[in-house]
């Protein structure tokens, strides 16, 4: 399947693991968003961490995924012949894992969370637009879903510390 059509690029392999989880379980296939789709598709994930994680486990799993995102996304980005294909969102399932890191229980934390990294990560404000751009590879494809997500967690804890 190809993720732009009219384009020259390798093709998406579903039967691959590897582009099954680049590709945050499909959800990075959607045709308009696919960010917004893989973070949407990370709530689960989210859910069930904060649920049967202490906060020390969760945060160790989110540092492994972020580690083990690093050679994945850069070997789907190879293999698909671009430098950060938007269907990758793995960055993404990270970037809000970090995102919501200790706050509290309750949708309206989750969603003023979503709402905060989906900010973040389409506005790129400095320094997330400097490392978006002069970071390549898996750790370039990484890194600035890493500080989108630090920075909509300390305005997030900001938030549970003025209203919480």
């Amino acid at each position: 399947m190809s993720i732009f059509p009219g384009r020259q690029e390798r093709r998406l392999d579903w039967r691959n693991p590897l582009h099954l989880l680049a590709f945050g379980l499909g959800s990075g296939a959607a045709p308009k968003g696919p960010g917004t789709a893989g973070t949407l598709a990370a709530i689960p994930l989210y859910l069930a961490m904060a649920t049967y994680l202490t906060d020390l486990q969760y945060l160790l799993l989110t540092a492994v995924l972020f580690v083990l995102g690093i050679p994945l996304c850069g070997r789907v980005a190879r293999d698909l012949a671009l430098d950060d294909p938007a269907g990758i969102v793995w960055d993404e399932w990270v970037g809000l894992l970090v995102t919501l890191w200790l706050a509290p229980p309750g949708w309206g934390w989750l969603a003023a969370g979503f709402l905060l990294f989906r900010f973040f990560d389409i506005l790129k404000p400095w320094p997330i637009c400097w490392l978006d751009r002069r970071i390549h590879g898996g750790l370039g494809i990484m890194l600035d879903d890493l500080a989108a997500g630090v920075a909509a967690f300390v305005v997030l804890q900001g938030a549970v510390y003025a209203w919480g």
